[in-house]
């Protein structure tokens, strides 16, 4: 490992580190609106990203892999990035950099960076290669919680638009004023903050302009009567984010309207619906599935590191507690809902009830079938949820040893987006409000006993399921980039 040498003007070392990260953020946009190119550290993306969030990215690292990654390192690597002719792909500018600063360390003589860099990159230079045949036209079916977080993310990641781009909204049509309303609701959002970036409302059109992207409110009171190609909108993949139709049947309506090529509903899937958990067993979509499931947040939150746990210790049962936030199925005060515990007061109370979401991770690991129970507490938290699973295991294990596993995952593995990891010995629920991995392991709460293990995983019940649903949606229409490092797909 290079170690620099120790700091003693850490003002103007800061403001080095500042001005080299505000100098990247150019160079990121150019890599992405000229040639396509995403780019990220350690699996974080850095495009559309402020000059703090940048060096916040860079520090991550440094606590988490235990590396000397900074700007300085990363600043030239970059720039001889944006000297090659590269194609449409994603690439690891953090492992770029440490391959690069581990052969500084090991040979007598430092390799040129230019040279380094056109090597490792040979494969994505002067690639005749596109990550989809056409764009996809995405439709956004509600825009609930869920669908104006799904707004946000699939906005951010529309890049030079040859990839995906969201072109319409359906809703019901709940008054007078009814787009500016909705139009608000995107612009704030108490918990999740400001829309990074502009919106304006054409009411006499019925559409909206976001971040230059027109994107048309269509209001019906059914998904089987439109038609989407009066809005120029073909092979529409459809998000439904309502939860009213859950089944196979429900969801093909909306194939019955003109232009929808698949569907996907943001909410378990009943009958036999594939539930993908996006890094688990999303090589089970085919283009053929025109129909599938997200799963719910919880699935995508526990599935991951239950699947990694069972495939090194094995497991043998366990329980899963969700302490989770509450949401809108709940009452604000006091009031008749049909499921027990429910209707009383959302603001006021710890909810004890149950979650589907224990048995329904065997739908994405079927080697976990009949292994597990599980039950759910809402609590007095607009956002971000933990999931306790309590385990016991075929082989003994330390809490030394799990720790450092799920850190190599969260760091080295092709799930690294759905993991995260943290050894903050005060980390609260509001630290991870956006947190887009799927869970993040509190690796200072991890127990473990011979056989017997709890591990505490944070998840921000909104934010990070639609980070998923984003990678879903990827790979069902299809886009599959060229990658550095090669065959670890960054959008996974």
């Amino acid at each position: 490992m290079v170690v620099r040498p120790s700091v003693d003007d850490y003002f103007g070392d800061w403001k080095a580190r500042e001005a080299l990260a505000q100098q990247m953020i150019p160079m990121i946009g150019m890599l992405e609106h000229k040639k396509g190119v995403q780019t990220f550290l350690y699996g974080r993306a850095l495009n559309n990203r402020s000059t703090a969030d940048i060096m916040k990215s860079h520090r991550r690292i440094r606590e988490v892999a235990r590396n000397e990654l900074s700007e300085f390192e990363s600043h030239p690597v970059l720039e001889a990035m944006c000297k090659l002719n590269l194609s449409s792909s994603q690439i690891d500018l953090g492992k770029l950099t440490v391959k690069y600063m581990g052969l500084c360390e090991s040979q007598a003589h430092k390799p040129d960076i230019n040279e380094f860099v056109e090597k490792e990159l040979a494969h994505l230079i002067d690639a005749d290669y596109k990550p989809v045949e056409k764009p996809t036209d995405v439709v956004l079916y509600g825009f609930g919680r869920i669908g104006r977080l799904l707004t946000r993310l699939l906005l951010e990641q529309t890049g030079n638009g040859q990839v995906m781009r969201l072109r319409a909204v359906v809703v019901r049509k709940s008054g007078e004023g009814d787009l500016v309303k909705r139009v608000n609701l995107l612009r704030n959002d108490s918990v999740h903050g400001p829309f990074e970036g502009t919106v304006r409302v054409d009411e006499e059109n019925s559409r909206i302009i976001a971040n230059g992207n027109i994107i048309h409110f269509i209001y019906s009171d059914g998904p089987d009567t439109l038609d989407y190609t009066e809005y120029d909108i073909h092979d529409a993949l459809i998000i439904d984010n309502t939860g009213k139709w859950r089944d196979e049947e429900g969801l093909s309506l909306h194939l019955k309207s003109k232009g929808v090529s698949k569907v996907m509903l943001t909410a378990p899937g009943k009958g036999d619906l594939k539930n993908i958990v996006s890094g688990i067993n999303h090589d089970m979509i085919t283009p053929e599935d025109k129909i599938i499931s997200a799963a719910s947040c919880t699935t995508n939150a526990i599935a991951p590191i239950l699947k990694l746990i069972n495939e090194r210790y094995g497991v043998v049962h366990g329980h899963v507690e969700t302490v989770h936030a509450y949401t809108n199925d709940q009452n604000l005060i006091d009031n008749y809902h049909k499921a027990d515990r429910r209707g009383r007061s959302a603001a006021l109370n710890m909810v004890l009830t149950e979650t589907g979401a224990a048995t329904a991770v065997a739908k994405a690991v079927p080697e976990l079938q009949g292994k597990l129970t599980g039950n759910a507490v809402r609590v007095p938290v607009a956002n971000v949820s933990m999931a306790i699973l309590s385990l016991t295991l075929e082989n003994e294990s330390t809490r030394e040893d799990i720790n450092e596993f799920i850190r190599n995952i969260a760091l080295h593995s092709p799930i690294q987006n759905q993991i995260g990891y943290t050894e903050s010995p005060d980390a609260v629920s509001s630290d991870f409000v956006g947190m887009r991995e799927a869970a993040t392991l509190d690796a200072t709460a991890t127990k473990a006993q011979g056989k017997n293990t709890i591990l505490y995983l944070w998840y921000d019940n909104e934010f990070s399921y639609s980070s998923q649903v984003v990678r879903m949606v990827s790979k069902m229409a299809g886009v599959n980039y060229l990658t550095y490092p090669e065959n670890e797909d960054l959008n996974i």
